[in-house]
């Protein structure tokens, strides 16, 4: 039986590595991405007229019970159809940003909601019209009380960026499954996989947690 030799692992680090800048580079732009269009929906959903918010939570549902990976392949191979042709990265960033922005959303849109009356009347009181109040009063403070589940749809997107080796992207996953085709040691490769995510993980856990304390000393 042939065991686990962790050698043939050095020659491809300069792969594995790029992968995992691609890894990050997918987590930090769908993540804005997220955060953006979550602000937005929730918004939309509050605030906007009917016709504007029935299509958003229409959008919202949709996302929330479908795949990730479903939406995937509609954005990268289903809209080449209909003549819209993005670039594997772009849409990778696009179905990830989207899909962690209805999560987003629905936290957000709750803590929006739990920001007490007292602070709109107040904004009111002072000369802020509607949409002054919710963007300098209700929806940053609805952000400082959201932060920590905001964290973690960042983290579970970092895991879920993955994903998007199966529409070609070279992020840390599909960086590995080369390497195994060149090498046929799986287990050596999915290991050091793991290991750099985990590595990854970390780092990202440690700057919202600076970003959290922030937060609490902002308040």
């Amino acid at each position: 039986m042939q065991g686990l030799d962790f050698t043939v692992v050095a020659p491809y680090w300069d792969l594995l590595l790029t992968g995992a800048w691609w890894t990050a580079v997918l987590t930090v732009s769908a993540g804005a991405l997220s955060f953006l269009f979550g602000i937005l929906f929730a918004v939309a959903v509050l605030y906007a007229p009917a016709i504007l918010a029935y299509p958003v939570r229409a959008f919202m549902w949709v996302f929330m019970g479908t795949p990730l990976l479903l939406q995937l392949f509609l954005i990268y191979f289903g809209l080449v159809q209909i003549g819209i042709d993005i670039p594997a990265l772009a849409a990778g960033i696009i179905g990830l940003g989207l899909h962690f922005a209805v999560y987003n959303a629905d936290v957000i849109r709750a803590g929006i909601v739990a920001v007490d009356a007292g602070q709109t009347e107040g904004a009111r009181s002072i000369g802020f019209g509607k949409w002054q109040t919710l963007r300098y009063v209700v929806v940053p403070q609805a952000i400082r009380n959201t932060a920590p589940p905001i964290g973690g749809n960042l983290i579970a997107l970092l895991k879920e960026s993955s994903i998007v080796s199966v529409i070609g992207i070279a992020e840390l996953v599909h960086s590995a499954q080369l390497a195994i085709s060149e090498t046929f040691r799986p287990f050596e490769f999915y290991i050091t996989a793991a290991a750099l995510y985990y590595i990854l993980n970390l780092v990202l856990e440690a700057a919202l947690h600076r970003f959290e304390r922030q937060v609490e000393v902002s308040r």
